[in-house]
């Protein structure tokens, strides 16, 4: 394998054309080789846009190309298992988009044949890779706040009533792993996880049901076997929520509106000592946190670093959020089930 890795993706969805497939490009060891859709003719300006040499109009023949090192995949929820299956077994490494999969049992059978096909995968939890949050971590871990204690994260946004009542959006039908949890709910229970730095052991939570049946506003609580809690809202139907808030027991950080997408602007955060009202604000210097992502996966295809978010935390993801839309459903305290097989 050269010094970079040749990129397919499949298909041609809005994360992966403004997101995704300008990171690959404009990375340092990889670029884009094939894009496969299903309508190839609305592909035709990214394609020329991004100098995408070839676009297929099936996934299939994505996989097969021989040129390929590995795929990208921004299909809907239910397709993340299918595909990423399929393309491993082509022998392609495969970044999938998040959530990894509708529940952990199928999050296991994808590492499972992954172990099995000696291919990488992993999730594109990509607010993982900008330099605030793994500043922050770092901050976490060195006990800049005391013992963290408490994680606070919401992710909402209004979408457009006209979508809602139609419910044709793919984020809408449960047939394909739609719902406000799995879309966006996903980053809270991530960032809860990490920070805290252990699993949480039972959860509770509301949600409001669209008539199609998925949630598209939840408020789900995480209780961790130490005595810590956090709070995770979801929604697709308030103002913009987009922050976390990681209080210990000698400070808190608190972060702006932009907490998992801050594009490249310089990205703040609040550190603030136990009995301060206002704190200290700091700035991080821009990044685009996709490109970091695609450098870091590249660079494990080319066996040049181990993945630093693994498919295990991958699982232990898809095993709150399983829970937390069982316990929604029933009104019920849910205990995480750590037996996915």
């Amino acid at each position: 394998m050269s010094d970079q890795v040749k990129w397919g993706v499949l298909g041609n969805a809005l994360i992966a054309r403004k997101c995704v497939i300008p990171a690959i490009q404009t990375s340092r060891n990889g670029i884009i080789h094939a894009l496969g859709t299903r309508s190839p003719a609305t592909a035709e300006e990214v394609a020329e846009k991004s100098n995408i040499r070839h676009v297929y109009d099936t996934y299939e023949a994505v996989i097969e190309d021989p040129a390929i090192n590995a795929v990208y995949i921004p299909l809907p929820n239910h397709l993340h298992q299918p595909w990423s299956m399929k393309a491993l077994s082509a022998g392609k490494h495969v970044l999938c988009e998040k959530p990894l999969a509708c529940d952990a049992h199928q999050a296991q059978k994808m590492a499972d044949h992954a172990a099995a096909s000696g291919r990488l995968l992993m999730e594109a939890f990509m607010y993982r890779f900008h330099p605030r949050s793994q500043r922050l971590k770092q901050l976490v871990d060195e006990k800049a706040i005391g013992d963290p204690c408490l994680v606070r994260s919401a992710f909402c946004f209004h979408m457009d009533e006209d979508i809602i009542q139609s419910g044709d959006n793919i984020r809408l039908k449960p047939e394909m792993g739609g719902g406000a949890l799995m879309d966006v709910g996903c980053y809270g229970v991530s960032v809860a996880r990490w920070m805290i730095g252990t699993e949480p052991v039972k959860v509770q939570a509301q949600a409001v049901y669209h008539p199609g049946g998925v949630d598209v506003h939840l408020v789900g609580t995480l209780s961790f076997s130490e005595g810590q809690l956090a709070t995770v809202e979801a929604s697709f139907v308030t103002a913009l929520q987009q922050t976390y808030t990681v209080v210990g027991t000698r400070g808190a950080i608190e972060l702006p509106h932009n907490a998992f997408v801050p594009w490249e602007k310089d990205a703040a955060f609040t550190l603030r000592a136990q009995d301060e009202e206002t704190g200290q604000e700091h700035l991080v210097p821009g990044a685009d946190e996709y490109q970091l992502m695609i450098e870091h996966f590249t660079d494990a295809v080319l066996n040049r670093a181990d993945l630093s978010y693994t498919l295990d935390d991958s699982i232990a993801n898809m095993r709150v959020l399983d829970a937390l839309a069982a316990a929604a459903k029933t009104g019920k305290t849910v205990n995480v089930a750590y037996d996915t097989t």
